[in-house]
C-alpha cells in the first residue's frame, strides 16, 4: 500500500469470521471521522486534531461485533515485539485504532476473531496484499440489510487505487451496510432482495413496504481507510475523512444510518504537496469506487448470494 503501508488478512473460512490490519510505518499522520449511528471503535478520539498522537501504529477492522474489539491486543503483541509504538520513558507504547462489524448472525456467530487472528494478520501483512472481496474482516459482510439478512446480498472488501505522476491515493472498504449499493448511474448493485433475486431498493422499501416502523433494524457498518502520499496535517485529514464519508453516501443508500457504525480513517505518508481540495474530492470518488468494488469482488457465502451471481443471471 502507500508510503510503505502494509495490509494483512486473516480469516475463518468456516465460521466467516476474519479481521484486516493496517501496519502503518513511523511518521504516517492520521485522522478518523465516526458518522454512523451504532458505532463500534477503540481509540478513535486519540486521532482528532486536538490530541498529543499524530497517528496509530496500526489501524485493525474485524469482524465479530463488540467482541471483534478484543483481537486488537494481538495487534498490540505484534507492535511491542517488534519494537513499535508511541515512545515514552519506560518503552514504546503500540497506539492501535480500531472498528468492528457486526456479522454474528451470518455463519458461527459462537466464533469471534480474537487477538490470535489479529496477529496472524500482522504475520501476514504485506505492501503488495490485494485480496478483495471475501477477504479479511470483509468475509462475513452484507449489504441491503434493510428487510433483515436473509434478504441481503454478500458485502466484502474492496479497493480503490489513484495514481498521477508522484502522487498517490488507496482506498480500503469493509462494506456491511444497512442500505443499497448503488452505481454511479444510481441503479443498485447489491441490496435488498426481492422475491425472484432481483433487486427491489433500500430507499423504496422502507418507504413504501415496510412503512416507517416495521422493518427490520439490523447492525450494521462500513469501514474504510483512505491513505495518501500527500503532506497532510491531522486537520487537513479531517477533511479527508469527512470526504470520505460523502464516498460512502454516493455508493451506499441509505447510508449513516441509526443502524450502521459507519466510520472513516485518513492517513498520510507526507511525501509529496499535494492541493487539499483535490484531495478531498479524490477521497470521496476513491471511496465509493472501494465500496463498489467489495460488493463486485464478493463471493456468494452464508446462504447470501453474491452480485456477481445476482447480475450474471440477467446477462
Amino acid at each position: 500500500m502507500i508510503g510503505s503501508i502494509k495490509i494483512g488478512h486473516a480469516v475463518n473460512r468456516d465460521a466467516l469470521k476474519g479481521c484486516t490490519v493496517f501496519l502503518l510505518p513511523e511518521g504516517v499522520v492520521a485522522s478518523c471521522e465516526v458518522r454512523g449511528g451504532a458505532p463500534g471503535t477503540r481509540e478513535t478520539d486519540l486521532l482528532k486534531p486536538t490530541y498529543s498522537v499524530p497517528g496509530p501504529n496500526a489501524i485493525l477492522f474485524s469482524g465479530g461485533s463488540a467482541f471483534g474489539l478484543n483481537a486488537a491486543a494481538g495487534v498490540v503483541k505484534y507492535l511491542e515485539e517488534n519494537g513499535l509504538g508511541f515512545p515514552t520513558t519506560a518503552g514504546p507504547v503500540p497506539i492501535v485504532s480500531a472498528a468492528v462489524i457486526y456479522d454474528l448472525d451470518v455463519g458461527d456467530g459462537s466464533f469471534r476473531p480474537g487477538p490470535e487472528m489479529a496477529y496472524e494478520a500482522c504475520v501476514a501483512a504485506s505492501e503488495d496484499e490485494r485480496s478483495v472481496g471475501n477477504a479479511g474482516a470483509g468475509i462475513g459482510a452484507t449489504v441491503g440489510n434493510t428487510a433483515g439478512r436473509a434478504l441481503s446480498t454478500k458485502g466484502g472488501f474492496g479497493i480503490s487505487v489513484y495514481r498521477s505522476g508522484d502522487f498517490q491515493m488507496e482506498a480500503a472498504a469493509v462494506v456491511n451496510s444497512f442500505g443499497d449499493v448503488t452505481g454511479e448511474d444510481g441503479r443498485v448493485i447489491a441490496g435488498v432482495r426481492g422475491p425472484g433475486n432481483e433487486f427491489i431498493g433500500a430507499e423504496s422499501f422502507l418507504l413504501e413496504s415496510a412503512g416507517f416502523e416495521n422493518y427490520n433494524k439490523m447492525e450494521c457498518t462500513t469501514l474504510v481507510i483512505v491513505a495518501t502520499n500527500a503532506k497532510l496535517n491531522t486537520e487537513q485529514l479531517t477533511r479527508v475523512a469527512i470526504q470520505g464519508h460523502n464516498g460512502i453516501a454516493r455508493a451506499i443508500r441509505p447510508s449513516h444510518t441509526a443502524f450502521d457504525g459507519d466510520t472513516v480513517f485518513s492517513v498520510a505518508a507526507g511525501e509529496v504537496e499535494a492541493p487539499l481540495h483535490l484531495i478531498e474530492t479524490l477521497a470521496a470518488m476513491c471511496v465509493a469506487d472501494a465500496v463498489r468494488d467489495a460488493v463486485m469482488k464478493a463471493e456468494s457465502a452464508g446462504g447470501v448470494p453474491a452480485a456477481c451471481d445476482i447480475l450474471g443471471s440477467r446477462t
